[in-house]
């Protein structure tokens, strides 16, 4: 073996450790036919929460498509949602990785946050074609004119409001292409989903209905009364539906006290591969704008989600999917606190969710 003869380009070339070719079939580069060269080198950074990562996904999805044999780089802060069969290389945001991906030449580059570290980032890097969002000195700036819209939804809110696409429509925009409904990604632990068929025993023979209760510390004037869970509950089981409550530790206490008062079954809390394969087994979600919806588009699972405070048209349910909101409205566009003496969430019926759950 020659050091001329090393295919550095190779996709399982690994740099400081021998290759799986190499470390389980005993091949090497010049007389290896395993090679499997690499089209192109695309990063894409998505920092941001769960269900942002998630959405993103179908990016990739698209690359894949674009540029076959290419590696795909993801940066991000919770890298156990994406699956590895769809992304080459998950990183996470830390010196270590940054200091390595700084010192990298990529073909194409993307950055979908607006973070300043995010961006920054995207300055610095070496890349043919960046896209998305980058830093100029003071401020946040566009790496390229087709995130101009993007930019500007998210800087104001008159804009944000007007705005009919969809968040994936967006992003693909930012990248010079169209959405075309490719899927979400998303990292399955066949393990966890076995585990929890234990529900189609629970539910004997009916259909599971997950309802995620919460919706986080953030904007808290998206949570659903108390008493309208309680409602529902039970009469999804007068219907014969088996009501599972989900949610996370944020929720726990809440989800106890529910569980209590109307008798359901409240699993408890678990981690994020669990909880994946926890709604797995649920026959369709009933969620507000959360990681838990993302989760459901992406395990193609029908949902019916509960907004009042976003703009509707930036969620894309795949035709999966219904979308109730108040039928009085909502003042509070993207508010974390409620001006009127009687929320609006309270304007979302019982019934309808009911009903939603019926046509789904």
């Amino acid at each position: 073996m020659k050091y001329e003869n090393i295919q550095f380009n190779c996709r399982y070339f690994r740099g400081d450790v021998p290759c799986i070719p190499n470390k389980e079939r005993n091949k090497i580069c010049d007389t290896c036919d395993e090679f499997s060269p690499v089209s192109k080198r695309i990063l894409i950074i998505k920092l941001g929460a769960v269900g942002d990562v998630i959405r993103s996904t179908p990016l990739a999805v698209r690359y894949r498509k674009e540029f076959p044999g290419c590696h795909i780089t993801w940066f991000t802060h919770t890298p156990g949602v994406l699956p590895k069969e769809g992304i080459d290389s998950i990183r996470t945001f830390d010196f270590r990785n940054v200091y390595d991906i700084s010192h990298r030449h990529f073909d194409i580059a993307v950055n979908l946050d607006k973070e300043p570290e995010a961006c920054a980032l995207l300055s610095d890097l070496s890349a043919g074609k960046k896209y998305g969002f980058t830093w100029d000195k003071t401020h946040i700036d566009v790496a390229n004119p087709d995130a101009q819209h993007k930019l500007l939804t998210g800087l104001f809110d008159n804009l944000s409001m007007q705005n009919r696409k969809s968040y994936q429509e967006e992003i693909f925009e930012l990248c010079g292409y169209k959405f075309n409904k490719e899927p979400y990604l998303i990292n399955i632990n066949t393990d966890f989903v076995k585990k929890w068929s234990i529900l189609r025993n629970k539910a004997h023979g009916n259909k599971v209905i997950g309802l995620n209760t919460g919706c986080g510390r953030r904007w808290t004037t998206r949570l659903w009364p108390e008493k309208y869970w309680i409602q529902l509950v039970k009469k999804l089981q007068k219907k014969n539906y088996f009501p599972v409550l989900l949610g996370g530790p944020e929720e726990e206490h809440r989800n106890k006290i529910l569980s209590q008062k109307a008798n359901a079954f409240y699993p408890g809390t678990f981690s994020l591969e669990e909880f994946i394969g926890l709604a797995a087994n649920c026959d369709t979600i009933v969620t507000g704008v959360t990681m838990m919806l993302h989760i459901a588009v992406a395990l193609k699972k029908p949902v019916i989600l509960f907004n009042n405070i976003f703009n509707k048209y930036e969620f894309d349910l795949y035709g999966n999917g219904i979308i109730l909101e108040p039928s009085s409205g909502c003042d509070c566009f993207y508010g974390q606190t409620c001006k009127r003496d009687r929320h609006c969430m309270f304007d979302i019926g019982v019934e309808n969710v009911l009903n939603a759950v019926k046509t789904l």
